[in-house]
């Protein structure tokens, strides 16, 4: 599996818990707590092989982060109602934008002049 694709299932179990943990309303529905450990324990899992495979984390990690954040505000939108206002709208974009920034910016090589 490849890093990206293996980071892609580390994003989708960390929304996976995320959104386990909305619904579990508190402690009222406990048996969503499952969704939540698995979720979370996957994705760090993933995560952590992710940076084995060489991944710089600053890439991986912002990638994590601004595609949960994407994915969980969609998800909240289309299971439980949350708004997604525009400016929530406009902060993913930017998180996203950030992100893309930081991927490119790693590609990028300084040439050390002196």
């Amino acid at each position: 599996m490849s890093r990206f694709s293996l980071l892609a299932v580390a994003i989708l179990l960390e929304v996976l818990g995320t959104l386990s943990l909305r619904a579990m309303d508190g402690l009222a529905q406990p048996w969503w707590l499952v969704g939540v450990v698995a979720g979370y324990a996957g994705a760090f899992v993933g995560v952590a092989r992710v940076l084995q495979l060489g991944m710089p984390v600053g890439v991986a990690y912002g990638i994590w982060a601004a595609c949960g954040v994407a994915l969980a505000s969609v998800g909240g939108a289309l299971l439980f109602g949350d708004r997604l206002t525009p400016p929530v709208v406009a902060g993913i974009g930017l998180v996203v934008a950030g992100v893309l920034v930081v991927e490119f910016g790693a590609r990028t090589r300084v040439s050390g002049g002196g």
